[in-house]
């Protein structure tokens, strides 16, 4: 272990060699990017239709279908299966019964939901679809550990998120505004006239929409808590029938607001749920949305301090495109930023990034349970973010010492299993040839280990 660790801290300080992007060395880093790293006969695969193809190919994955097994494992998961109505009267059921029983249905809906995600990343083909559920729900982040979230988490991904990951941002804005795990998670659901809560509102502009620094002030904040007051959801109404949204005049604000700058009106009880419509309506369309969006997309895609130059497109793709989530990653995805030489193993990767690429890299049966385990040492558990910004994607905030030598535990655990010549197949053009060195001359296990501890590895 000690030889592993300092092996790894010591290649860390090297630069890797930066070899043209052409070949098989862009079809690594598309996989590294678009995907969650290559499985054995990728890279060969990728090179052979061209990157272009497979980039065309993963933004609109509708033809590329799950493998039968992955799609056995997902349908066992009976609580992926439940509409959000029936798993939160199991939930509210449990929870009034106590003891065994809502530890049991806890557990259950946790592991299910954690199990499902981690399927489809290490296993479905459509690996771009599971890189953006990642970084939306991130970018909406609700917290599982919070209350009836618990019983909301997974149909927040699969009803608010997946349907809407390569489409219009307005329509992702929106699914997420009406979705009951939100307006539990940041209280909108208790908001009402004469008793505000701002917290969704803040949320909103800061980090859904404008960013901080998009122009707004604290009474912007006030003021849009007030034409969103009303937004709620019925627990009981949700458990019996199934209604994912509710709007309660009784408890909307009916007086006139100014947000923005301009006048917003006070509207009728019958017609004062726009107020919140035109609200999203402005914001998924306003410049500085546009703009802190692209920011995290190409920090997410290509380097922690976006080019900035690549940002400005960006934002005029999506203000010229309606906010179009497909276009705005074409752009990125064809442009000299993201194919650039020096960006190649730019990127250190998050734990769900390293433990997801480990068992993809592995060619291995995903032991979820295990996976579970390592994400929650290395401080990333699947739906437990606690706070609304998500888990940072930058190498600041996961480089340092201790979280190596978790991933070095993790690396060691692994190569007892690994095929190290499975591992060098998959890898490729990712291993340095320092890397390839100090590898080669170990026996397989350790060849394994040290591979999955390298430097190269968990970069990408």
């Amino acid at each position: 272990m000690r030889i592993l660790l300092a092996l790894c801290l010591m290649l860390t300080q090297l630069s890797l060699a930066a070899a043209p992007l052409e070949g098989e060395a862009a079809a690594a880093h598309v996989l590294n990017r678009l995907a969650y790293g290559p499985r054995p006969g990728d890279v060969a695969r990728v090179a052979g239709m061209g990157v272009q193809r497979y980039v065309d190919e993963q933004l609109n994955p509708q033809a590329l279908q799950l493998p039968p097994a992955l799609d056995e494992r997902l349908r066992a998961l009976s609580t992926q299966q439940e509409a959000a109505g029936v798993t939160l009267a199991r939930f509210l059921d449990a929870r009034k019964a106590g003891g065994e029983m809502q530890r049991s249905v806890n557990a259950q809906l946790g592991a299910e939901a954690a199990e499902a995600r981690v399927l489809r990343a290490v296993d479905s083909p459509r690996q771009l679809e599971e890189v953006m559920t990642e970084f939306w729900f991130n970018h909406f982040n609700v917290f599982a550990g919070k209350g009836e979230v618990r019983a909301l988490a997974a149909s927040f991904e699969r009803d608010a998120i997946r349907p809407h990951v390569f489409g219009r941002f307005r329509d992702l804005l929106g699914a997420t505004a009406h979705h009951p795990a939100m307006l539990f998670y940041l209280d909108n659901w208790l908001s009402k006239a004469g008793g505000l809560n701002e917290n969704y509102a803040r949320e909103l502009m800061e980090l859904h929409t404008l960013g901080v620094d998009g122009g707004y002030t604290q009474r912007d904040v006030t003021e849009l808590a007030r034409m969103v007051t009303g937004w709620t959801f019925r627990p009981q109404k949700l458990a019996r029938d199934g209604e994912l949204f509710y709007f309660d005049p009784k408890r909307h604000d009916q007086g006139d607001k100014t947000w923005l700058g301009k006048p917003v009106e006070g509207r009728g009880k019958a017609d004062s749920m726009r107020e919140g419509e035109i609200a999203l309506d402005i914001l998924a369309m306003h410049p500085s949305t546009a703009r802190h969006v692209s920011t995290k997309l190409a920090r997410h895609f290509v380097r922690d301090v976006p080019p900035p130059a690549l940002v400005e497109r960006m934002t005029r793709t999506w203000m010229l495109s309606d906010g179009d989530i497909r276009a705005g990653l074409r752009t990125l995805f064809a442009s000299p930023e993201f194919l650039d030489a020096g960006v190649a193993g730019a990127k250190f990767k998050t734990p769900y990034q390293y433990v997801v690429s480990a068992a993809r890299a592995a060619a291995v049966t995903p032991d979820v349970k295990r996976m579970a385990g390592a994400l929650a040492r290395l401080g990333m558990p699947v739906y437990g973010c606690q706070t609304p910004d998500g888990y940072d994607d930058t190498q600041e905030a996961w480089l340092n010492p201790d979280a190596l030598g978790i991933r070095i535990g993790i690396a060691a655990t692994l190569g007892k299993e690994a095929d190290a010549q499975v591992l060098e197949q998959a890898l490729g053009t990712l291993l340095s040839p320092r890397t390839r060195d100090l590898a080669a001359a170990g026996p397989p296990k350790l060849r394994a280990a040290l591979l999955l501890g390298s430097p190269d590895f968990m970069q990408r």
